[in-house]
């Protein structure tokens, strides 16, 4: 923005970005870890490495970059060397004594980027829309010897920026294509599994340090989750990703429930699904595994992803406005003509008004400026009857004092009131639905709003926060992508997933 070029040409690169790229440092792991080489010097690898086609194998029409996933930690916390020497002295603690015990928290997101084309190189005919999985170093913590507690050296100052958020693997593949996805990501999970038992041994400060890591995937929105854990889409009668609720249940009782679904849990289950082992019928077996009916091949956390929780609950009051301006309350079975109209009416007061363009699909701008009580006002100028237009805005105020909890990165230092009142305000949230708004909500309730409402204060008291876990900084990072895609990387299929993610990473 500055017109500052900070981007230099490839060659004068070279020689600051070695030190920089994963596979500069040296490092080892103690145990080794399983299945992967102890080589240190890897750089950028081709994400298919390590599949041997057989004869009989499709011939994946994909191209993929990655880093070895811990080859990329190492090279994440050496970049990070000064800040946690700082916070050891910060601490009091003497950076010479301390250097094991050492515990990384790791944020893991993915998303998939829908459509990417532009390109026109030669090479292999490729889908043409992007999967990116990216991590994000959340804190760093050290227990001394001899210590009780654990203090937090490092802490992320923006969790949710583009700038934290490291790219790992970059691939041309439809997220919806199950087994190019797990082809792909399959080495890293197994990468990721062998870390987990095993410390990395890496000189920070003059000294070699001892870590551990663990992995949360959180920056993930539903529709991977689904994918990655072996659930039914979005559609499905399991209407959550959390608990074994069906939408009607959840669209009866909206607030209690509580989670129990986890990646152990659904591994069972899908192997109940594929044995059958109390001979049920089809529909009986089902609901005895709640919908988990494929493999699930990467553990998620079970959490709700903020910034697309956000987005879900806006699409959902963009429809309640324009039924509230139809008054579907008291005509139900509207024809579309109708619904057009209402839309239309809707749209423009909100152009002339509030300056907001339609757009083709809810994103979080657009969401954020629709979740205001100055949208309510303009709505209300389109509905007719007073107490409807009061219900609207009790509605809009209640959920305007929920959403701080599971955005903010510290609910219980930003906004405490708000949590301590969240049950009660999702309560009260609850009942206008199931009396005033009955019409949409008789039987039937949005997955979001399923979580909104029932999940969110067990994931605060649990994690301490929904919005530091979100995945809006791999959202971000799909801007970089798009924008190194097309100004720093070489035309040909095959060189560019290696340049972007080069930059891209240089860029955090």
């Amino acid at each position: 923005t500055s017109g500052r070029q900070i981007f230099q040409p490839l060659h004068t690169l070279r020689n600051v970005e070695k030190e920089l790229l994963p596979g500069y440092h040296p490092f080892e792991w103690q145990p080794a870890l399983k299945n992967v080489s102890p080589a240190c010097q890897v750089g950028i690898i081709d994400g298919l490495s390590g599949w041997a086609a057989s004869v009989d194998d499709m011939p994946l029409d994909t191209i993929s970059r990655r880093f070895r996933y811990d080859v990329a930690l190492a090279s994440a916390l050496k970049d990070m060397e000064e800040d946690i020497i700082e916070g050891l002295r910060e601490h009091g603690l003497d950076d010479s004594t301390c250097t094991s015990g050492f515990t990384v928290m790791i944020k893991e997101s993915c998303d998939g980027m829908g459509d990417v084309s532009e390109k026109h190189g030669g090479g292999p005919a490729i889908p043409e829309k992007a999967v990116r999985f990216s991590f994000t170093v959340m804190s760093v913590s050290i227990q001394a010897e001899g210590q009780e507690e654990t203090v937090t050296i490092f802490r992320e100052p923006k969790p949710n920026s583009e700038l934290s958020c490291k790219p790992l693997c970059l691939m041309f593949v439809d997220e919806s294509d199950h087994e190019t996805l797990t082809a792909i990501l399959g080495p890293v999970v197994a990468e990721r599994n062998a870390m987990k038992n095993s410390r990395l041994i890496l000189s920070l400060g003059g000294l070699p340090r001892f870590f551990r890591f663990h992995f949360r995937g959180t920056g993930y929105d539903e529709k991977m989750v689904r994918e990655m854990e072996g659930m039914e889409a979005s559609g499905s009668t399991y209407v959550c990703t959390l608990c074994d609720s069906t939408r009607a249940e959840a669209s009866k009782n909206m607030v209690l429930h509580s989670i129990t679904r986890c990646h152990d849990e659904n591994l069972d289950r899908y192997e109940t699904w594929r044995t059958n082992p109390y001979s049920e019928s089809a529909e009986e077996l089902r609901d005895r595994v709640k919908g988990v009916s494929a493999k699930p091949f990467m553990e998620t956390q079970p959490t709700l992803d903020a910034l697309h929780c956000d987005i879900g609950n806006a699409t959902e009051f963009y429809k309640i406005f324009q039924d509230e301006i139809g008054e579907v309350h008291c005509k139900p079975d509207p024809s579309k003509e109708e619904r057009r109209s209402w839309r239309a009416a809707l749209d423009k007061l909100l152009r002339k008004k509030m300056k907001l363009k339609p757009v083709m699909r809810m994103n979080g701008n657009y969401g954020r400026r629709l979740m205001t009580m100055e949208a309510v006002e303009v709505v209300c100028e389109l509905v007719p009857s007073e107490e409807r237009r009061e219900a609207l805005r009790e509605l809009m105020g209640l959920y305007l004092q929920m959403k701080p909890v599971w955005r903010s990165t510290c609910p219980a230092k930003e906004c405490p009131d708000q949590l301590c009142r969240y049950s009660y305000n999702s309560q009260r949230f609850a009942d206008i639905l199931s009396s005033t708004f009955k019409y949409r909500y008789d039987g039937k309730i949005t997955n979001y709003l399923h979580k909104t409402l029932a999940h969110v204060p067990e994931i605060v008291e649990r994690d301490g926060s929904i919005g530091a876990w979100a995945s809006e900084g791999n959202e971000s990072g799909n801007k970089l992508f798009r924008r190194f895609r097309k100004m720093n990387a070489r035309q040909s299929k095959s060189f560019e997933l290696e340049d972007v993610l080069k930059h891209h990473w240089l860029y955090t």
